[in-house]
């Protein structure tokens, strides 16, 4: 009898996981297929709002200023909202100028968004040591790709790079993301983006399997 009950409960406890299993890879899918759709992504963001960064070298906290940059805090706040930056790497650090992220691991999900450009803001605040900012391939090419400055980089303001907020907890854990890509790397500075493009984490976790990245992304108050 305590043998039979031992197996039900071992069997109870199996069906539970494959459900939770089952569960979390369907919610998955259901995110990145609601992340292939950029123009259903288009909510107004608030005024002022937080984005908590749980990354692997701890938490790092944005806060963004609309009034800044409001083109920038709308895209950046419907990304978060939606799980974009959720196991998402910083795939270019260099030390004294920049931390850069934003390239989705989904490569499918990554090509949805390469032509959902938004149009430039107004610069209206230097891009200072912890100020956070889009990449830009040009004029109105703003998409995914962020930068966290690790410096005073006031020579990006006259480049039409306009900073929407700033990190007010977590710069020191900025400060340790894992910039050492090492002789592997092109050119000795890091993932080709093409091939972080079209291949995304696969990539990413088999070439430059150090590199640091952010667990979830979530709004906070």
């Amino acid at each position: 009898m305590r043998l039979q009950t031992l197996f039900t409960g071992v069997a109870a406890v199996a069906l539970a996981v494959t459900v939770t299993v089952g569960l979390a890879a369907q919610a998955d899918l259901a995110k990145a297929a609601k992340l292939q759709k950029p123009a259903e992504l288009s909510e107004q963001a608030p005024a002022t709002y937080k984005a908590n960064l749980d990354t692997s070298k701890g938490a790092i906290v944005i806060t963004v200023h609309r009034d800044w940059a409001p083109l920038g805090a709308d895209r950046f706040f419907n990304l978060v909202k939606n799980g974009f930056y959720d196991d998402v790497r910083f795939f270019r650090v260099i030390p004294g100028f920049m931390a850069q992220f934003g390239i989705h691991g989904n490569p499918t999900v990554a090509a949805a968004w390469r032509p959902a450009q938004i149009k430039d803001d107004p610069v209206k605040q230097s891009n200072k040591r912890g100020f956070v900012t889009f990449a830009t391939a040009g004029p109105n090419t703003r998409t995914t790709q962020l930068f966290i400055n690790f410096g005073d980089n006031a020579g990006l303001d006259k480049q039409g790079f306009a900073p929407f907020g700033e990190v007010t907890t977590g710069m020191d854990v900025v400060d340790k993301i894992y910039s050492g890509y090492g002789e592997g790397a092109p050119r000795g500075k890091g993932p080709d983006q093409g091939r972080t493009q079209s291949e995304g984490n696969a990539y990413l976790t088999k070439e430059f399997p150090r590199l640091d990245y952010i667990k979830s992304a979530t709004i906070g108050k």
